[in-house]
């Protein structure tokens, strides 16, 4: 094997638009991947692109692309799902994209819940994707929520000290400012997030007795929705591209040390082993990250 053209097998299957970098290391470790035939399990397994044959559950993956990775931007409308298929029949945020997109092997980063909409990034870069998911790189997202209730101080300081979910889940700060008051009880609440917990903002207003009637994502990272019209996609610009990639370390240096391991890509936060020079959660919770 040609050392220098070799890469990680997750890698290989990330660069071909298979999936995230995190979810092919499952797919390894689950025996579904061969590699010229052979089942590989070996999660540091490096292949040659060039000269290696890559199938998972027995289908050619081909890593040799026409095109160089693509990344949209998507401002989902309410009313369809993220998945790329949804058995209960929903539409979904592939269904609408122009043709010149349909056939490239997209998918999301991150989601946005069926009632949400706003921006949302619809990549074949998997390294970008996994980078983007991943707790190491907090890449901050900015939300646009009207809510119904009553919205005082007392609120906006219970999200900037950080809540603790009904459910027992504990939230990093939530810098939280009032945008504008449509009446006695109806407010449009401006709310950054760093964290990744399942349906977060709602969850949050529903313990501090508050309704959401909208909500929108209206910026990730240093990437803002702008006039985008709901429905309607479009390719980051180069600089965009830049910017972005930069936020998660991808600009030309040596990136971190990432998990190897099965148990430490899907183990919730709290089990997560101490990696050195890793501050430690409380020190991300006082910098309000």
């Amino acid at each position: 094997m040609d050392e220098a053209a070799s890469i990680r097998l997750n890698k290989a299957l990330a660069d071909a638009g298979v999936t995230s970098r995190r979810q092919a290391d499952a797919l390894i470790a689950a025996g579904r991947v061969t590699v010229n035939g052979t089942v590989v399990t070996e999660l540091g397994r490096k292949v040659d692109p060039g000269r290696d044959a890559l199938a998972v559950d027995g289908k050619s993956v081909s890593l040799r692309r026409d095109a160089g990775n693509l990344t949209l931007m998507l401002h989902k409308r309410p009313g369809c799902v993220t998945t790329a298929r949804d058995p209960e029949g929903r539409p979904t945020v592939f269904d609408a994209l122009p043709a010149r997109f349909r056939k490239r092997r997209l998918f999301s980063v991150g989601r946005l819940d069926y009632f949400s909409e706003g921006l949302l990034l619809l990549t074949t870069d998997g390294e970008l994707a996994f980078r983007l998911a991943h707790p190491r790189w907090h890449v901050a997202k900015r939300y646009r929520v009207t809510v119904r209730g009553a919205v005082g101080q007392n609120t906006l300081d219970a999200m900037a000290r950080g809540m603790t979910l009904a459910e027992g889940e504990a939230l990093a700060p939530v810098p939280a400012r009032i945008v504008k008051r449509l009446g006695p009880d109806r407010f449009v609440l401006e709310m950054e997030l760093s964290q990744g917990v399942n349906r977060q903002v709602r969850r949050m207003c529903r313990d501090l007795q508050l309704t959401v009637l909208q909500l929108v994502r209206v910026a990730q990272g240093p990437l803002a929705l702008g006039e985008l019209p709901p429905g309607e996609c479009r390719e980051l610009t180069a600089g965009e591209l830049t910017a972005l990639r930069r936020a998660v370390g991808l600009d030309g240096e040596r990136s971190e040390t990432r998990p190897q391991t099965v148990r430490e890509i899907t183990a919730r936060p709290a089990e997560r082993p101490q990696q050195k020079h890793r501050a430690a959660p409380q020190s991300r919770v006082r910098r309000g990250r």
